[in-house]
């Protein structure tokens, strides 16, 4: 199983980026998604999950209104539009796999992970 992340980068404070996470060698229409983020130094935080058909998104606070998680069955990707950036969404952002889609927020619950790709905010 492979998930592959991308569309990280360097962008201004209220700017937008789009990240990508294609996965392979897994069934994914039968897997919930999820994006995490980890600071430097801090511990990996749910940001936003999506279940198997898309129908249902979950996001944290933080990011609520400004983030867009969705998904495309067909490509096996999940993406996350992220808008409206501010220095502190500066991380590293990551995709992970979830069979059991009751736990979306919770990273130990997560089945595969992804890579990560660096997010970086400048003010």
């Amino acid at each position: 199983v492979q998930l592959q992340a991308s569309g990280g980068g360097l962008v201004q404070a209220g700017g937008s980026l789009r990240l990508s996470c294609t996965a392979s060698g897994v069934t994914f229409s039968t897997y919930s998604m999820g994006w995490f983020r980890q600071a430097p130094g801090k511990e990996r935080k749910f940001v936003a999950g999506i279940n198997w058909s898309g129908g249902s998104q979950y996001y944290t606070d933080s990011v609520q209104g400004r983030f867009t998680i969705s998904r495309d069955n067909a490509k096996n990707t999940v993406y996350l539009q992220m808008n409206s950036l501010k220095p502190e969404d500066t991380a590293v952002y990551y995709c992970a796999a979830l069979k059991n889609g009751r736990w979306v927020r919770f990273p130990s619950k997560y089945d595969y992970w992804g890579q990560g790709t660096l997010v970086t905010v400048s003010s």
